[in-house]
C-alpha cells in the first residue's frame, strides 16, 4: 500500500465541549473538553490511519500548545513529522449542543511563520516524497488555512512537488488558495459550497466548479450540506455526479469534510481514479464522521452508509 502524505501548515489543538443546551449570555457548567491534535491535514491522516492506510502527517508546532499537540499526536500512534516553529500553535474550540443538535466552532487565527520555517516545512515534504526507506508516497494532501503572511504559492508548490514525484495532489483550503491550487493543476479540490462561492464569486455550484476546472483543476468535490456531495470532473463536461443519504444525519459535523478528503486520498493511493467511486467513498466517510464525537475519526458504519447512498448523474448541457 502506498502512503498518504498530509501537510498541515496551520494546525491547532482541537478542544471539543459537549453542552446539553446553550443559552446565549448565560454561564454553562461543562465537563472537561476532549483535547486532540487537530487541523485539517492531521484529521485526514488520523481517519486514514484508523482504517489501516499508511500515512505520514507533516505539520508545524510551536509553544506550549504545540507541545500539547505533539504529545497527543505521539499518543495517537499516527506517524508524523513535526517542524518546530517559534509561533504558538493555535487552538480551535467546538461547542457541541447535545440538546439543540448544533455545533459552533471558534477557530483562532494562526501566527506568521518565518521564511526559514516555511523552507523547513517544504524540505520535510520533499523528504517524505523521496521515501527514505518508508512506503512510497501515493498521494500528497495539503489541507487547511494558512497563517498570516504565508507564501501565496504554498499550495501550488505542493501540487508541483507531487507531480514532480509522479503522484496526485489533493488540496482542501479556502479563499485565494483554492484559485491558486486550481491554476496549478490540483488533481482534486475539496471545498464546501460556502468556500466555493466565496472563492469564485459565482452564484451557482455548477458554474463555480467548472470555473475551477477551467483554471486547471482535474476534479472538484463539493460538500453541499443537505444535498450531500457533488463531483465535477474535467473528463465529463456534460454533467456531474451527486451522492447523498436518504435522510440527513444528526451529530457533530466537525471534521466531516476532512473524512471525505481522507477517503479520496485513500482511493487515489490505491490507484482508484473513477470519479463516481471516489465520490461514493468520500460521501460515506464524511457521513460516518458526523456520528463521532470529535473530528479525526469515523464510525464503523461507513460501509453501511455507503450502501444507503443515492448516487445520480445530472446532465447540465
Amino acid at each position: 500500500m502506498k502512503r498518504i502524505v498530509t501537510v498541515t501548515p496551520n494546525p491547532a489543538v482541537d478542544l471539543t465541549y459537549h453542552v446539553p443546551g446553550i443559552t446565549p449570555g448565560a454561564s454553562h457548567r461543562v465537563p472537561a473538553p476532549m483535547s486532540r491534535a487537530g487541523g485539517k491535514g492531521l484529521n485526514v491522516a488520523r481517519v486514514a490511519h484508523q482504517l489501516g492506510h499508511p500515512v505520514l502527517a507533516i505539520a508545524t508546532t510551536g509553544g506550549a500548545a504545540g507541545q500539547t499537540l505533539a504529545a497527543e499526536l505521539w499518543t495517537s500512534g499516527v506517524p508524523h513529522t513535526l517542524v518546530a516553529v517559534a509561533a504558538e500553535t493555535r487552538r480551535s474550540i467546538a461547542l457541541v449542543d447535545t440538546a439543540g443538535g448544533e455545533t459552533s466552532i471558534f477557530n483562532e487565527e494562526g501566527q506568521p511563520l518565518r521564511p526559514a520555517e516555511w523552507q523547513a516545512l517544504a524540505d520535510a515534504v520533499v523528504e517524505a516524497l523521496n521515501g527514505n526507506g518508508a512506503p512510497p508516497a501515493g498521494v500528497l494532501v495539503g489541507s487547511g488555512s494558512l497563517p498570516p503572511g504565508a507564501p501565496e504559492d504554498f499550495y501550488p508548490s505542493l501540487v508541483r512537488l507531487a507531480h514532480d514525484a509522479g503522484i496526485p495532489a489533493i488540496v482542501d483550503t479556502s479563499g485565494s488558495g483554492i484559485i491558486a491550487a486550481a491554476t496549478a493543476g490540483a488533481d482534486i479540490l475539496k471545498p464546501n459550497h460556502h468556500e466555493l462561492f466565496e472563492a469564485t464569486g459565482e452564484r451557482s455550484l455548477e458554474a463555480a466548479a467548472w470555473f475551477l476546472i477551467g483554471l486547471g483543476a482535474r476534479t472538484v468535490l463539493v460538500s453541499a450540506g443537505a444535498e450531500g456531495m457533488l463531483a465535477f470532473d474535467h473528463a465529463a463536461p456534460g454533467g456531474y455526479w451527486s451522492a447523498r443519504l436518504p435522510e440527513p444525519l444528526s451529530g457533530n459535523p466537525t471534521g466531516a469534510g476532512d473524512a471525505g478528503v481522507a477517503a479520496a486520498a485513500a482511493a487515489l493511493a490505491e490507484g482508484i481514479t473513477d470519479t463516481r467511486e471516489i465520490l461514493r467513498r468520500a460521501t460515506a466517510w464524511s457521513a460516518a464522521a458526523v456520528l463521532m464525537p470529535a473530528a479525526g475519526e469515523i464510525s464503523p458504519r461507513y460501509r453501511e452508509l455507503e450502501e444507503q447512498l443515492i448516487v445520480t448523474w445530472k446532465e447540465t448541457r
